[in-house]
This record gives structure tokens, sequence and C-alpha cells, in this order.
């Protein structure tokens, strides 16, 4: 009998045992993954709390005393426990919970950042393409980002005589630079290799954009627009206190008007969160399609 009958023979006859020892293995493992769950979501929790913890004592410390101008957290918290503990309330036009004010922010954030989405990524295309599209728009592009969001305001409501679009134009000015310049960077940096390779199949501009373009320049385009998210949601907060309405940068400024400390601060930790929450959104969409490319 040849050594390859025998090894044949001896698979024959033991079919199960690699099974067996693979499924073994696979439940082996299954049964650690919620201990290194746990692990993972400890050490991404406890350090944040233990630091908001310290963070707490030390203003309560700090402004327990009667000279002093700010309130402490229990005065907070017990001056602004209902917006603390009720955030959808409703019982009126004026007078909504803060969940509901950050809805109505987001919504006009929404619509600029979109807009400035995709505007800034056709423009960054372009400028990172052409090398006459640079030279020219480059030095425009440089000018118009360092303006402050608000000195567009003015013309904003000149031009819109309205304050819910004129707080989207700024939304969409503000964030639009980021995106166009990562953009740029991002699509200049393509690599030679996948250019000849649209040549080689006989791209068109739309299919090498969608399919070679975006895709190589992702990273960077995702990085700009978790940039572009942040100062969206900076320029509606400060937009809002100007034009009045019922988005959470008009609570601030209303409670500010009426001497409201402790709902300035609350809206302050609400504005906080949400912010984060935006840009982990973003960035979790950006590893998804860059998948886990893009800088955290």
């Amino acid at each position: 009998m040849s050594i390859q009958t025998i090894e044949d023979t001896k698979v024959k006859a033991f079919p199960a045992k690699p099974a067996e020892v693979i499924a073994f293995t696979a439940k082996a493992r299954r049964r650690f993954e919620p201990l290194a769950i746990a692990g993972k979501l400890a050490s991404a929790l406890v350090p944040p709390i233990i630091v908001i913890a310290l963070m707490l004592v030390v203003w309560q410390i700090a402004c327990s005393s009667p000279t002093s101008s700010l309130p402490p957290p229990t005065q907070v918290w017990n001056e602004a426990y209902d917006l603390i503990a009720h955030p959808f309330f409703d019982n009126g036009p004026q007078d909504i919970g803060l969940a509901w004010r950050v809805l109505i922010s987001l919504q006009r954030v929404a619509v600029g950042f979109g807009l400035a989405a995709v505007v800034g990524v056709a423009l960054g295309a372009l400028v990172g393409q052409s090398i006459w599209a640079m030279r020219g728009l480059d030095p425009v592009f440089q000018i118009l980002r360092t303006v402050p969001p608000l000195a567009w305001l003015p013309l904003s409501l000149a031009a819109f005589r309205d304050s819910s679009p004129s707080a989207i134009f700024v939304i969409f000015i503000t964030s639009i630079w980021p995106i166009i310049i990562n953009t740029a960077v991002g699509v200049r940096n393509i690599p030679e290799d996948y250019r000849n390779v649209s040549r080689i199949l006989r791209l068109n501009q739309f299919e090498f954009f969608v399919k070679i373009m975006v895709p190589a320049a992702a990273p960077y385009i995702f990085t700009g627009l978790r940039i572009g998210i942040g100062l969206s949601w900076l320029a509606i907060v400060a937009a809002e206190m100007l034009t009045g309405g019922v988005g959470i940068g008009f609570f601030i400024w209303d409670a500010w008007n009426s001497s409201r400390l402790p709902d300035i601060i609350v809206a302050l930790a609400y504005i906080g969160v949400t912010g984060f929450c935006l840009d982990r959104l973003v960035a979790a969409v950006g590893a998804f399609v860059t998948r886990g490319t893009t800088a955290k």
C-alpha cells in the first residue's frame, strides 16, 4: 500500500476530529467575548467618568463661597432640575424642553452642512484635479475661510430677510472650507497608478470621480467632514443667539437676559454632548466607508 493510500485511509477513518477541534475552539473564543467587550467598555468609560467626577468636585469647592459669581453643581441641579429631568416637555411655542430645542437646531445644521458637504466635495475635487482651478480658487478660499462666522450674518440677513435661511447660510459658509481643502488634498494625493488604471479602462470623468477619486480620497474627505460638522454646530449656536427663534442658541441668550445661569450651564452640557455625538457619527460613517483608515 502506498503512502498516499495510507493517508487517504486515515482521513476517511477519522473525518470528524478536525471539525470537532475547530468547533471547540470557536466555542472557547465565544465564551470569552463578553469579558473582552466588558473590558473595552470599562477602559473607554471609566477614565472619563473619573475625570468628570473630579471636575465636579473642584467646581463645587471653587464655587461654594457666598461671594462666588458662578453657581456650584448642587445649585445647578436644584434650580435647573426640570430641564435636566424633563428634556422633552412642551408647554407652548416658546416653552419647550432643551431636547426639542437641540433638535430644531440640528435641523438647520443638517440642511446647511448637507449643502456644504455636496458643494465642498465637488469644488475640492475640481481644485484637486485642475492645476488652473487650484491657482485661481485656492487664494480666494484661503481668504474667505478666515472670515469669522458671525461676520457673514448681517449680509445673510440682508439677502434672505429671514432668520432661518440666514442661519443655514452661516452654517454653510462656515463649514464648507475644511471640506474643500481636505478634499483637494486627498485628490492631489491619489496615486498615479490609479489614474493609469482609469485610462486603461477608458473611464469617463463621472466614472473616474465615482469609482476612483472619491474612494481614494475618502479618508481626507471625511476628515474635512468631521471638522466641518464641528464648525457647523458652533456656527448655529452663535447665529441663533442673534437671530432668535426657539433653538438652543436663543435659549442661552434668553437665559442670560433673565440671569438664569444654571439654565445656561445645563444648555452648555447639551451642546457639548450633541457636538460629541455628531463628531462620533461622522467618524463612524467615515470608518465604515474607508474601512477604518480615517483618523479617530
